[in-house]
């Protein structure tokens, strides 16, 4: 079978598109014949070493396709069923062996394209605001790349929760993106200091929750954001990771809480990632929720992929069609 692997870490280059074995299903196992790939940082930490893997690796997390063949033990998925994941590695390729514990169905309403754009950005999304802080009606919560393929998607749940959102862009037509999607206010970082800007337009009060996933070059102003015992949400690294700090800060700017979450251990349960996925399926058919998918590559133009994601010119999705 095709596949995007690794064998060594590095930049886009270290990337290779190439032949290698289909996988067997271990007995717990599904092996889905691959549609559609989203394409997430995730992957780019992965590639570049920052998170660490056992090589060679094939990449991507989160994908969309068709039950070819299922292990001695799984009873719950079985071949031809349309299904889509977003916490199991090895989606760049024609062929994955998932756990089926981490597969979803899909709805007829769901296409494969719309549920690799889906899957780990949108439960992403859905558990940072239902869970690690759960909006509600009255919160004010500032997000930094709004018009992101996550921050977008976080701006339209906050705003189903009743939220009022503040969002950061690098431009004015990605400004527009995220006012589109339901920010009320949209700051342009390269033009003014959001931090001074987030106090202003809060009336020096400051929001109750700040969603990071741009990392080092944000984080220590955006705790300057917060409003006492506000919770700083960290929860990407698009600039780098954020250097270590000293907890005494977090009672300085006023009790703060911290925390740097997974969504690994927001699906943990089948309950939960039922849950999430659910939400998902029935915002998008509902009209609540809009996805929208920037650029469709090939499966062997994954390293375009990765430079333009790592370039943050981009707003929405990228996905491989396999």
């Amino acid at each position: 079978m095709k596949a995007v692997y690794i064998e060594q870490p590095g930049d886009t280059s270290a990337l290779r598109f190439g032949d290698l074995p289909k996988p067997e299903p271990a007995p717990d196992q599904a092996v889905v014949k691959v549609a559609a790939a989203g394409v997430n940082f995730i992957d780019t930490y992965h590639r570049s070493g920052l998170y660490k893997l056992p090589l060679p690796a094939i990449l991507g997390s989160e994908g969309a396709g068709v039950v070819e063949s299922v292990g001695s033990a799984v009873t719950t998925v079985k071949p031809g069923d349309r299904v889509a994941w977003g916490t199991s590695r090895g989606s760049y390729a024609e062929y994955a062996a998932v756990p089926a514990s981490a597969l979803i169905p899909l709805p007829a309403a769901i296409d494969f394209k719309q549920a690799a754009a889906t899957m780990l950005q949108g439960m992403t999304a859905h558990y940072l605001t239902h869970s690690t802080f759960p909006l509600k009606k009255g919160h004010t919560i500032l997000t930094h790349a709004a018009a992101g393929g996550t921050g977008r998607l976080l701006v339209q749940m906050a705003k189903i929760a009743g939220a009022r959102v503040i969002g950061t862009a690098g431009s004015p037509e990605k400004a527009q993106i995220a006012r589109d999607a339901g920010a009320d206010e949209v700051i342009l970082y390269r033009d003014h200091d959001f931090a001074a800007e987030t106090r202003r337009l809060t009336n020096g009060v400051g929001v109750d929750v700040v969603y990071d996933s741009v990392g080092a070059s944000t984080f220590l102003k955006s705790l300057d954001c917060l409003c006492p015992r506000g919770m700083m949400v960290t929860f990407g690294n698009a600039s780098g990771p954020v250097p270590a700090i000293e907890p005494l800060i977090l009672s300085q700017r006023g009790s703060l809480f911290l925390t740097r979450p997974t969504l690994f251990h927001y699906v943990a349960t089948r309950e939960d990632l039922e849950w999430r996925a659910g939400d998902l399926f029935r915002w998008i058919a509902e009209g609540k929720l809009t996805l929208r998918i920037e650029h469709v590559y090939k499966l062997g133009e994954a390293a375009h992929a990765h430079r333009d994601l790592e370039g943050r010119n981009t707003t929405g999705k990228l996905v491989l069609m396999v």
